[in-house]
Parts: C-alpha cells; structure tokens; sequence
C-alpha cells in the first residue's frame, strides 16, 4: 500500500497537539487541518455579531447544540482574534466538523452585507513541509561542503544585512560549523525520543540559517524558535508568535518565512491579519515558501504577494527540481508565486557536528511519483521505508546516522536561498531599503524555468551547482 503522507503528518502533529482535536478540511480534499469545534473572529463588535449569529442559526438546526456557543479565550489576542466554541470538539473524527462548517454558513450573510471576511476556522500552520513533506533530510557528506557553496564575501558588522528566520530553533551544536559562526538566536530544546533518535523536523531552522549565510555570508541571522512542536502551531496562536518575534529580536531587513497553510480562500488568514497590517508599515520584507502540496491553492503568507497591499511587502518562492529548469513536483504553484529557487537536494548543516545522531524515517517512499511526475523525484529517491508509512509493523523503517550536513528538500529551502539573494543583492548594490532590493533583483533576473507549462522566473545563486540523482537501476 503507498504512504498516505498527508495523514501520516495529521497523526504526527495530533500527537504534538493532543489537546487539541484536530480535523482535515475542506471536505474530502484534505488540503489543511483545523481545530475541531472553534471557529475565529475579530475581537470586539465582529465576534460578538458572529456568536450572535451562529447561535440563532444553531437554534434552529435540530441537530445542533446553541448552549455549546461560547467566547472560547478572551479578548486580550495580540493579534486581534478571538475563538468562538461553536460545538463539542469530542464528536466526530478527522474528516470533518460539523458544528465548524455550520458556524461558516451561519455567518456567511452577514459577510456578504459587511464585505469581509467575519469568521474563519482555526487553521493549523506550519512549517512549509506542510502536512505533505517534500522529503525528510538525507545524510551528506562533509567534504564536497554546502550547495549553494558559500559565497566569497566577507563579514562586516557594519553592513551586515538582519534576517529574522521564524522557524524551529538551532540545533546545539550548530556553532561548531564556521559558516554559523555569526547565527544567533534560540536552541530548539528536545531534539531525540527516548531512544536516542532525532525527532522529525529537528534541525529545519538550522538548515535554513546555513542556506542563508551561505548564499550572504555578510548576514546577521537570527534563528526564532516559534515553531517547536511538530513544526506546527494554530492560526490563532501563530499571529501572537509572528508579533513576539519582531518584538524580542526587533522589526530586520528581511523576514525568512517557512510556514504556512491553504485555507480553501484568497482573502489571507484572519489570524495573522493584525501582523500583516503591521508589516506594512514597517520597512521589512517578508520572504514566504510556497507550500510542497503540488497545488494551485493559495498558501498563507506566501500569498499575499498577489494581494495589492502587499505586492512590495512579501516576495512568495516556489522549488525547483535538482535541474533548476523545471518545478520541482512537491512545489506549489500558480501566479501567487513570485519566483522561483533551487529547493531539491540541496546541501546544508543539520546536527551531529560533534556527536553523530541517528534518525529513523518517518515517510516511506513511493515507487511513482505521487504527484505523477515522470523524473527521479524525491517522492520515490532515495528509498526508504518510514515508521509512520508502516504503523501496522509489516516493514522495519530505515534508520540513517547524521554527523553535520544533510541533503533535504522542499519551499521551506527554496525560500532562504532566494532571502540570501536579496540580502547579497544589498551588500552588493549599497542599497538599504529590501523592497527596493526585491524590485531590482527581479527586474534585472534574466533566469527563467518552466513550471506546469508556464514560464516563471527562476533565481539561482552563483554558487549552486544541480543535483546528480542516483538512478534506480532498472526493475528495481
């Protein structure tokens, strides 16, 4: 039977949640995850017109309970939000809630009447492998070092350009590297099981801290622990964490974000809507990955880039595969993707630098392409057998030894490499303000990959090199 990742990734974040029901949505399409019984609103005048709301549709609707609707937390969000209960988040299982799409549709007039948006779900966000990874790392050599290889520039203090990455913390032994020498900011805390073994997403934010300060070695990183539990967080809780950031590391040149979530809508989410107000008015560019669902459906942030707010204020990047020319198959896509970078195989610092680690898979691989592309994608190469793909015990799962640098995929690497460029593009060009930077880069880009068909802009450093794939033999 192939491996079912996106519900192999509910059980994976349920468990780093449990007490948080937790239901796929929308419907049959199992796109994003969402908190089972609560729906969102704006504090204030909004979340009491939405509780009024649904509990007289409640009353009318037999099979609904209007006692169960209820300000859930008070109204005292940083970001602006209050959950609504709206239903017994016991009943029912993951494919659905009932009381939540209720909720929806008991609001939805009054929406059309105020032109926007007054009630969302509880979504769960996070870090850009989503609830479908592109891959888990693979262990890499030392020797042939990093890809992108680091640039040849030196640090300056003084020009240094500030990129915050808002992700899991650094793994403790990330100062042994040279590269990370200059990368501050939080540990990410627990990094193996009680067997010793590296737990799933450990060291996501140290690959992503080396990607950067390999393509803009002259970089002041900063490395946000937001993101521990499993990668994931909900939407209600993730716009507080986004303000916590930039309050305790102070508002940087560049925000390098990869996280986020689909949520069915091409209005943004509600509960980070407060912080992105907030960007705007600052000077500061958020740099947001796409998303590895291989869809067409907006992900949040990276989709405020079509919004016409934020045109300037957030720069969304897609993957490349290990040729640079095409899309990578994981990749979202569509024209809320501004640009897209390398982001398959690529080679960075992971953990193990004084003690080797192991790490045992959590993904089988596939024998196809699961998104039906036809090269040697990182859906099927290189194969291993997971611990989550093979919960009934059938198969062994493949235990592998880490010992600094890792081979890893997906938006959430793209991302960084694309921040680097804009950070180099900076120091090179003397020019301070990074939305200015982001215009020019992609004005003088003359790259281009092909991506569904489409011609889209394509950003490759100078020092990236493509991937060799290892081919399957044949029959194999």
């Amino acid at each position: 039977m192939a491996p079912q990742r996106f519900h192999e990734q509910f059980d994976q974040i349920q468990r780093s949640m449990p007490d948080v029901p937790l239901a796929m949505g929308p419907d049959d399409a199992s796109e994003f995850l969402y908190e089972k019984g609560v729906v969102l609103a704006r504090d204030g005048e909004e979340a009491r017109l939405v509780e009024d709301s649904v509990r007289t549709h409640f009353t009318a609707a037999p099979d609904l309970t209007p006692d169960h609707v209820r300000r859930a937390s008070p109204e005292t969000n940083r970001s602006g939000i209050t959950r609504i209960q709206v239903g017994d988040p016991g009943q029912g299982d993951r494919r659905g809630d009932q009381a939540v799409a209720h909720a929806l549709r008991a609001v939805r007039e009054r929406e059309g009447r105020a032109g926007h948006r007054l009630v969302s779900r509880n979504h769960v966000v996070s870090i850009a492998v989503n609830s479908c990874p592109g891959d888990e790392p693979v262990p890499a050599p030392l020797t042939p070092g990093t890809n992108p290889a680091p640039a040849e520039a030196a640090y300056d203090a003084d020009t240094a350009v500030g990129v915050l990455v808002i992700d899991n913390g650094l793994t403790h032994d990330h100062a042994t590297l040279p590269l990370l020498a200059h990368v501050q900011g939080e540990l990410h805390g627990t990094e193996s099981d009680s067997q010793g073994n590296l737990l799933q997403y450990v060291g996501h934010g140290t690959f992503i801290a080396g990607l950067l300060a390999a393509v803009a070695p002259n970089t002041d990183v900063t490395v946000d622990n937001a993101l521990t539990d499993a990668g994931a967080i909900l939407e209600s809780d993730f716009g507080v964490r986004l303000f916590e950031a930039v309050d305790q590391h102070g508002w940087p040149d560049l925000i390098s974000l990869s996280a986020g979530t689909s949520n069915g809508r091409t209005d943004g989410l509600l509960g980070v809507d407060a912080f992105m107000r907030e960007l705007r008015t600052q000077r500061t560019l958020l740099v947001a990955a796409a998303g590895n669902n291989s869809s067409a459906t907006p992900f949040w942030p990276a989709a405020y880039a079509a919004l016409p707010d934020y045109e300037n204020v957030v720069l969304s990047v897609g993957a490349l595969r290990g040729d640079g020319e095409h899309g990578a198959c994981f990749s979202n896509h569509g024209p809320w993707v501004n640009a897209y970078a390398p982001g398959e195989r690529l080679t960075s610092a992971l953990t193990g630098f004084d003690t080797p680690v192991p790490y045992v898979y959590q993904h089988s691989t596939y024998d196809d392409c699961r998104y039906g592309f036809t090269y040697q994608c990182t859906c099927q190469s290189p194969r291993h057998t997971g611990a989550l793909s093979e919960a009934n015990g059938s198969a062994k799962p493949d235990q592998v030894m880490f010992e600094g640098f890792a081979h890893w995929s997906g938006t959430s690497f793209a991302t960084p490499v694309v921040a680097g460029m804009i950070a180099a593009h900076m120091v090179a060009h003397k020019e301070t303000d990074p939305r200015a930077a982001r215009g020019q880069l992609l004005a003088a880009n003359a790259a281009f990959a092909e991506v569904r068909g489409v011609h889209v802009p394509a950003l490759r450093p100078a020092t990236w090199r493509p991937a060799v794939v290892e081919q399957r033999p044949a029959g194999a």
